[in-house]
């Protein structure tokens, strides 16, 4: 009986063990990849939020004398609150209901932010009230005004919520149209205006559900960041009558590992921007750097410059899936910026499964805004390659706009399950190296395949 009872346990493990090493293949094969075929790890698919009642103390703003309801710009008041948290051992700052004016505001490690519906947290409409530190603006490190809301080195950093961060920006943008009349050449930078987030040498931080509206400039920036989710966000600025200039939804600056999913943006510029620096030696500087595993998805583009764009301050972009998306009235679906003045590498980029109505679903031309090339005899030539386009669904004003040049190397790209109206139909696949076309049917024709 005892024989019996050991082979019943003997089999019965050999097949326990048999099952256990069948997950774990299956999984395996299932497991996603980025495009230049390194796997994807599972924290880029993970579907949970940030339980914020696990974040610690709640610290709500009326509690500690901050009033709502008034136009008074509270930031001495507000700042206090942040900093009692940190000291305390950190927690949650809670903005209820109502409407809190602040300039700058610098969260702390340990501290988060909660949103609650029906409370806004709103900028002050005067720079003034936005301090001056050495932060990231526009591919550069320099001086220049924060944002309304601001985390150095916090990980960890939570926002959430559903209420709302209001930039306003109105008078930010009227100013900084009437300098354009003035001056053409008017920069970001001349304008002086703040961003509605910015965050920086920071990693597992999650901006989930709250409305970000208004921005007098970029919406949100991270900078050498790593493991960054953006879920669920409703990111907005004005596209008609006083437009927000570069109110650009998401930057992600020298940062990888990164998660957009699930967001609406509608802004007077680009939603998603891979930046990293520029000018000639931008490859050599330490404060410039990569950005790498980005993942966009589930998103719905309104009015928008572009859905994806790399530039235009980037050095090297790899490992990019942009897909199940849709676009109400995109100028651009990917848009690859190449700068002559700086060494740019685009490579492993993947959109698939995109719908709606574009201007450009592929845009690649040179960028020569405040353009400053110096010399370099060892230039590296710029190069975009292994960039695929897959179940493009799309009504296009040009679904294939690619300009040749001596200053950049295309080549390895796919079009592949694609059916497209196209208004200015170019395609052209023998205008990049190495081309494959396979199953591409423009205005009802179907492409030779290649």
């Amino acid at each position: 009986m005892a024989v019996v009872v050991a082979l019943t346990m003997t089999v019965g493990s050999t097949t326990a063990l048999a099952a256990k090493k069948k997950a774990k293949k299956a999984k395996v094969e299932q497991q996603e990849t980025w495009p230049n075929g390194e796997p994807m790890d599972t924290w880029f698919t993970a579907e949970g939020k940030v339980d914020v009642e696990t974040l610690g103390k709640r610290y709500v703003l009326t509690d500690f004398g901050v009033r709502q309801g008034t136009e008074e710009v509270q930031t001495k008041q507000i700042q206090a609150v942040i900093d009692r948290a940190a000291r305390e051992g950190g927690g949650v700052v809670v903005v209820p209901k109502g409407t809190f004016f602040s300039g700058s505001l610098f969260f702390k490690p340990g501290t988060h932010l909660l949103v609650e519906e029906g409370g806004v947290l709103k900028g002050s409409e005067r720079i003034r009230d936005f301090e001056i530190r050495e932060t990231r603006i526009e591919g550069q490190t320099c001086k220049y005004f924060t944002a309304l809301v601001n985390a150095d080195g916090v990980d960890g950093f939570t926002i959430a919520g559903k209420g709302t961060i209001d930039g306003n920006g109105t008078n930010y943008w009227e100013e900084f149209w009437i300098r354009r009349q003035w001056n053409r050449q008017c920069t970001n930078k001349d304008a002086q205006r703040p961003r509605l987030t910015y965050i920086s040498n920071s990693k597992n931080v999650t901006i989930q559900d709250v409305r970000l509206i208004n921005s007098p400039f970029w919406t949100n920036h991270i900078y050498r960041c790593d493991h960054v989710r953006y879920l669920d966000l409703y990111i907005y600025s004005s596209t008609v009558d006083i437009k927000g200039p570069s109110t650009d939804a998401i930057d992600i600056d020298v940062c990888h590992d990164v998660v957009v999913r699930g967001c609406y943006m509608n802004v007077n510029d680009d939603a998603v921007v891979l930046k990293g620096g520029k000018g000639t030696f931008a490859d050599q500087a330490p404060e410039n750097g990569p950005c790498y595993n980005i993942l966009v998805e589930n998103c719905h583009y309104g009015t928008v410059h572009g859905c994806m764009t790399l530039g235009s301050e980037s050095v090297h972009d790899w490992n990019v899936i942009m897909r199940n998306c849709k676009a109400d009235n995109t100028n651009n679906v990917l848009w690859l910026k190449m700068r002559p003045d700086t060494p740019q590498h685009y490579e492993y980029v993947r959109v698939e499964n995109f719908t709606g109505k574009c201007r450009n679903c592929l845009l690649i031309k040179g960028w020569t805004q405040f353009y400053e090339k110096q010399e370099r005899p060892d230039m590296p030539m710029s190069q975009c390659h292994d960039i695929t386009f897959k179940g493009i669904r799309m009504n296009c004003g040009n679904f294939f706009n690619v300009a040749q040049s001596d200053k950049f190397i295309l080549k390895n790209f796919t079009f592949e399950d694609c059916d497209v109206q196209d208004a200015t139909p170019q395609f052209d696949g023998k205008l990049i190296e190495s081309t494959v076309v396979k199953n591409v049917k423009i205005n009802g024709q179907m492409m030779a395949n290649q």
